[in-house]
């Protein structure tokens, strides 16, 4: 998700593979792979942890060319799913640390208003992944800075 509160450009993406088709020097089936990857997701690693272990360890550049479907498609499937996606789950491990940090330092002005700006982006993430079924409609995300003020 872009920076929305400043005045910086956002995040930088990295250049995908050119081909759509899979390369030749990578040797794995598409069964391999689905099993490697459920046997990353056991082990608690997230789906952009996966992909990089993948890339870096087995030497496969793009999951999708090999599968037709995404990390998070292929937990789906494989009866692995997430209960929070991963964004929405970082966000809220950001705003708990962040509030962790205003109980010892309580005159942070600066980072009262951070914690106002990401839980903002936490409710507009979580209303996007509600109205896409994603997210269970009685998903709540209790406020911190009530608390504070």
């Amino acid at each position: 998700m872009a920076r929305i509160h400043s005045h910086r450009r956002g995040k930088s993406q990295s250049t995908r593979p050119s081909s759509k088709r899979p390369p030749s020097w990578v040797t794995y089936s598409q069964d391999e792979i689905v099993a490697t990857i459920s046997k990353l997701a056991k082990e608690g690693l997230a789906p952009s942890q996966i992909g990089l272990r993948l890339r870096d360890d087995y030497g496969v550049p793009h999951t999708k060319t090999f599968l037709g479907k995404s990390i998070s498609e292929a937990l789906m499937d494989s009866k692995n799913p997430q209960t929070i996606p991963e964004d929405l789950g970082r966000l809220v491990e950001r705003a708990a640390k962040l509030k962790d940090h205003l109980g010892s330092h309580h005159a942070d002005r600066k980072n009262v208003r951070s914690l106002e700006l990401l839980e903002a982006k936490i409710h507009r993430l979580s209303n996007y992944y509600k109205e896409n079924e994603k997210l269970p409609t009685t998903w709540r995300y209790a406020t911190a800075v009530a608390q504070l003020a």
